[in-house]
């Protein structure tokens, strides 16, 4: 009996390895394909034009025509539209004889109520728009907030920024309003904090209480991977807490976001790195620098070309390669520059690639490169 579950427990670790597959579009020879981690082809070089997987499909061109693909590349919905946007939330949005419409992957219909425009789904619901008004609805096709609000924007951490006539707020994916729409400006939701604007005043909510601080005129969204954001007063940066408490006292020309422990900060033409006590790790020395990854390897640039350090600030990998986000004009939610997951997409010799944490170039060069997505979501 030991042996049986054994074998099954086996299977089901197997099962789920090959199921979190991460696949890569790239262009090789004018012809679009998909990569896995190993840098080898799941999917050959065959399309006229591809998309990156949005979970399970991917959009792909055919005789002119878009469909979607999934994971070993046979067609799912055949290339029969003008026009398509990535799946999300099950859906994705499509142009048929000039007629934009929701399809799920059984390439079904989806009945929504009367709408001024198809907006794309994000975190669940998608915007109807009704004349100058608009709201949301469900997968189901349901109306969950009628059109009544002048913008909304697309969702973060479950959250959205609305607009009420000239103020803005948050709601969240009921379309319940989190945050009345009381401010000039309103910053995403983070558990960290939420910053805003009232009259010429910036500040935070402190459950749900806006708290000016003093002298500051702009300042940055929090993330969810640092209690600690940037803001600016009298043309210095520095960073404050969710409690709008400055914790390091705004010294710098520019600054970047914390990860890992450290943060970018530029002093005249130099960048370097602090940590979260404002102590200097780094030294101001470098052209460029930006965030560090989660594995501590951070991208740096000298003259015109870029390398990586470690926490320590020691060269890992030398000063020859470009970084960049998005190569074909349809960037991805979350795209960042440096590693995500041991590999880091660069570009060397006008062609584009990616290299392990040993600068080691995983597979081969291509045209173009696309981030990593996870094709089991």
């Amino acid at each position: 009996m030991k042996t049986i579950f054994s074998f099954a427990l086996i299977l089901i670790l197997g099962t789920t390895a090959v199921s979190a597959q991460e696949l890569a579009l790239v262009r090789d020879n004018d012809l679009f394909g998909y990569i896995n981690k190993s840098g080898e082809y799941v999917i050959q070089p065959q399309f006229e034009k591809a998309d990156s997987f949005s979970g399970k499909l991917a959009a792909a061109m055919k005789d002119k025509k878009w469909g979607f693909i999934n994971t070993s590349g046979e067609w799912v919905i055949q290339p029969q539209y003008d026009r398509v946007k990535a799946f999300n939330s099950g859906y994705a949005v499509v142009l048929e004889n000039d007629q934009w419409k929701y399809i799920n992957a059984q390439n079904e219909t989806l009945n929504t109520p009367a709408t001024d425009k198809v907006y794309d789904f994000d975190n669940g619901v998608a915007v109807i728009r009704n004349g100058e008004k608009i709201g949301l609805i469900n997968t189901d096709g349901k109306t969950i907030l009628e059109p009544k609000y002048d913008e909304i924007k697309g969702f973060n951490n479950g959250h959205a920024k609305f607009k009420n006539g000239e103020t803005w707020g948050l709601l969240n994916t009921k379309g319940e309003v989190v945050v009345p729409a009381d401010y000039e400006e309103v910053g995403d939701f983070s558990k960290n904090g939420i910053w805003a604007r009232k009259g010429e005043s910036f500040g935070v909510l402190i459950n749900g209480t806006f708290t000016p601080i003093s002298g500051v005129d702009k300042i940055w969204d929090f993330t969810n991977d640092s209690p600690l954001t940037y803001a600016r007063s009298n043309k210095k940066m520095g960073f404050i807490n969710g409690k709008g408490e400055w914790v390091i006292q705004p010294a710098y020309d520019k600054v970047r976001a914390f990860n890992a422990g450290l943060a970018p900060v530029n002093e005249g033409k130099e960048w370097g790195f602090i940590n979260e006590k404002g102590e200097k790790v780094i030294e101001t020395k470098y052209r460029d620098a930006e965030i560090f990854s989660d594995n501590g390897l951070a991208p740096v640039k000298e003259k015109k070309l870029w390398g990586f350090v470690d926490k320590n600030g020691k060269l890992v990998i030398p000063m020859e390669y470009d970084i960049s986000v998005g190569m074909f004009g349809f960037l991805q939610s979350g795209s960042e520059k440096g590693f995500i997951d041991g590999l880091a997409r660069v570009k060397k010799n006008k062609q584009w690639g990616f290299i392990n944490e040993s600068g080691q170039v995983v597979g081969k060069w291509y045209q173009n490169a696309e981030a990593f997505v996870d094709t089991s979501k």
